[in-house]
Formats: C-alpha cells, structure tokens, sequence
C-alpha cells in the first residue's frame, strides 16, 4: 500500500490520492444503493494525469471504478465490497469550461457540474437543457445518456453531444473533441461512450450544444380524470404548440396527496386531489411583447376542455417555481410514507395507462397493501413507479418480497408493453440481473466484442453489460 500511494502521489501530485478510510468514505457509498470498499481513491485535474493514472492501473492490473458527482442511483459508481478496486473520482477535472456563442457550444472538462455549467452560460443568454433534479457532472451524464425533465423538447444527453475526449483503460487519449454538427464520415465514435456506464473508457471532456435561455415560461397544474385524459391533453397541446411545448409532467393522486401530507410550504391548488395532474410548461425565448404564452396556454387549455370536458377536472395557472417545486418534492414525501420501492420504466406513451393498471391490477391480487404513487415524464414515456407500502402490513419480509415484485413489474413493462426496465437511471449492480435477463443475445455479443476491444482486461467498472 505505501508503494502504490507513493506511486500515485508522484503521478498526481500532493492532496489528489487518498487511502485513509475516513477520507475514502463518501466516495465508498452510493446516492441511493451501493456501498463498497476502496484500497485508494485518486483524482487527478487533468486529462495527462487521468492518463498517466490509468496507464499505471493497466500495468499494475489494478481495477477502477470511474465516479462523477456519485448521484447515480443504481449503484454502479462505487467500488464493490472486496475493498480492491482504486476509485477514480473526477471531482477535480473541472478547470475547462469554454464556451463560444457563435457555434452555441460549450467544451468542458468530464468533471464540470451541470450547475457550474449553467452559471456559466446564462452570462451568454444560455443554457444546458438537460435538466434533472440532482446535480451531476458532465461525464457522469454522458456516460448514462441522462434524460430529465425536458426531453420533450431538447431531447436528451445524446442529442445534445457533440465531441468527446476519452481516456481508455490502457491510458490512451482520443481526442474527438469536435463542435460540428454535421458529420457523416462513418462511425460515430462519441455515441460508443454515451449511456454504456463508462465501461469503455473514461470521459474527460466534450463538447455540447447548448440552447437559448428562455425569456418566458408558463406553466399551469390541469387536473385529469385519467390515463386516458392524461393522453389526450398530450396531444392536443402537441397538435397546437409544438414549437414551444417544453415539459409534460404527470403525478398521480396517491403520489400527489403524499406531497401535501408532507411538505407544509407546498400549497394544494385543487380542492380535492385529482386522479392524475399534469404539469404543462411552454417556453420560448421570444419576448412577451411578441408572444404571450400565458394567454396562449389559458386559451389552449380552454379549447381542449370544451373538446374533452369529461377527462378534464380543472386548471390553475401559476408561477413556474412554485408549481414545479411540487413535482421535484414527490420522491422525498414518498418516503415519509412508509418502505418505497421504485423503478425507473419507459413503455411508448400510448401504453403508459395500460401498463399501470396492469401493476395495479396485479398487486391488488397478490399483495394489496402496497400503494401505486407513480409520477414522471409522460412526455417522453417515462414513468417513475413508486410502490409504497407499510412494512407492518406486510405478511412477506422485505428481502422475499422485493424481487418478487421487481420481477414482476418488469416482465410487466418488457415483455408485455415493449418498454426497458431502466429508462434514464442506466445499469448497475441494483438491476443487473434484469439486463441479463432482458437484453437479445445479439446485442450482448457485439457489446462484448466492443468491450473486448476497448479494455481487453476488464480493469473498468463493476456492472457487467455484456
């Protein structure tokens, strides 16, 4: 152990290596699941020294866990329990940020936080509009294709991806660091490394497309009968707002009564909790002077409540903090609620109603004492399904009932709606076994062949794609 510390030391320099546990203990515990053992944590500042790092782990065939701002929630970015494996922590790759409003492109280092980016760009009039609740790095959200909350209308990390800078496991450097939009000379080298858990290499820089700030949102709280009425509003604001349609928020009652029973600050709008609410934001870098969202909203909500006034309950119109704070409290009330088990699934949007009755239905023949509170980007067919339960009504320990349950739900959304088990989280140790489950044969065997190629040792990570 000394020799590898005085080794790293003399790569990285004085503070960048860490070995003594209480040091190493945050890097070693994951947001939500996961908690590991590390022999060394290392964070280099440079791409040359994350190199250098990974050329000395090569040799020594030392294995490395790559880890951002360790907001993940599924476990892979933590070492595993053997207490082997070196933690490369990018928290200090963050001295590039350099940003070009001509191009509308910023490059910056793998370790850049969303937040930093941001306070950043909006001294141009931009911003990155992926937009997600926690506060992750740029390589972490390129490595797991982040999504969030405005996918609707910006799409997620891969279509915001430009070039890329890659450290592989051997310590090479590839630099494909390119603004170009238009590129069409073969493979596209950056998407080998977009949503594959940095399995293949270790992201050190990229260059992003970046967006207008907004001059203007609008937002409004629409009360729903329905699934059913949940779609048909999605369409419709679609058919007649498209260009500035820019988030579709769904909570259902359960989740929604949750946030009231225990968030004080947050106000109720509706005099009863509906079945479904939806959270509609246009936006647009247009001035007020030369459209108005507000009104076009209202009249828009308006038109479509004459068309469909049974599926729609009511409406209210307010100020976009105050509403969206509401739907960023759901997760933590959840948990004042009692055990929460959660999934991150995706099912095509006109599916989403089916396959939560079909939970639903499900549950309340084999285990009726768990709760539906489902809630998410219905937008973009994403729904986070959160079963609450009280642990003391249930006849089954947590340990036996929980995989069951998992199981369930996802031959659920797999095999009978077409639809993933991990729709923005990625993969890690938390679900690992569903995507050896699920994943065609084909499609593992070209993963691997990749994987064989790129780190030949398999010294990166700890989940096993393929």
């Amino acid at each position: 152990m000394d020799a590898l510390l005085e080794d790293l030391t003399a790569l990285l320099g004085p503070g960048a290596v860490l070995a003594d546990p209480s040091e190493r203990e945050k890097y070693e515990t994951g947001w939500r699941y996961g908690k590991g053992r590390a022999r060394v944590v290392a964070r280099p500042s440079t791409t040359a020294e994350v190199s250098a790092f990974m050329a000395y782990c090569h040799g020594k065939g030392l294995r490395v866990i790559v880890q951002g701002a360790n907001t993940g929630l599924v476990g892979a970015s933590v070492p595993d329990e053997g207490g082997a494996m070196a933690v490369l922590s990018l928290e200090r790759l963050n001295r590039r940020m350099e940003i070009d409003p001509t191009d509308r492109t910023a490059l910056v280092d793998g370790g850049v936080l969303l937040s930093a980016l941001n306070g950043a760009l909006a001294e141009h009039g931009l911003h990155f509009p992926v937009d997600l609740g926690a506060d992750p790095q740029i390589g972490g959200m390129i490595a797991t294709n982040t999504g969030g909350t405005r996918l609707l209308r910006y799409g997620d990390v891969r279509r915001n991806l430009l070039g890329l800078e890659v450290v592989l496991a051997d310590g090479t450097v590839v630099d494909t660091l390119s603004a170009l939009r238009k590129n069409n000379t073969g493979l596209d080298w950056k998407q080998l490394f977009t949503g594959t858990s940095g399995l293949y290499g270790v992201v050190t820089g990229a260059v992003l497309q970046v967006a207008p700030l907004p001059r203007q949102r609008a937002v409004a709280l629409v009360a729903l009968s329905g699934g059913g009425a949940v779609l048909d509003l999605l369409r419709s604001l679609e058919g007649g707002l498209f260009e500035v349609f820019t988030a579709y928020e769904v909570i259902s009652g359960e989740a929604l009564a949750a946030v009231f029973r225990h968030q004080e600050t947050l106000r109720n709008p509706f005099d009863e909790v509906p079945p479904y609410t939806a959270l509609v934001e246009l936006a647009s870098s247009l001035p007020e002077s030369s459209l108005d969202l507000a009104s076009l909203l209202e009249e828009a909500l308006g038109a479509h409540m004459e068309a469909h006034g049974e599926g729609v309950l009511d409406a209210r119109f307010g100020k976009p903090a105050e509403f969206w704070a509401i739907r960023h409290h759901v997760s933590e009330s959840l948990r004042g609620e009692g055990r929460v088990l959660a999934f991150d699934i995706a099912v095509p949007r006109s599916g989403l109603p089916a396959f939560t009755e079909a939970v639903k239905a499900w549950l309340g023949r084999e285990h009726p004492f768990m709760r539906v509170c489902d809630f998410g980007h219905w937008g973009d067919g994403g729904t986070h399904l959160n079963l609450v339960w009280r642990e003391a009504d249930s006849p089954l320990p947590a340990a036996e009932l929980v995989p069951r349950v998992q199981r369930k739900v996802y031959d659920l959304a797999v095999l009978e709606h077409r639809g993933s088990y991990s729709a923005e989280h990625g993969v890690g140790p938390h679900n690992q076994h569903y995507h050896d489950l699920y994943t065609p044969p084909a499609v593992k065997a070209a993963g691997a062949a990749l994987r064989a190629h790129f780190d030949p040792e398999g010294l990166l990570g700890i989940t096993r794609l393929w």
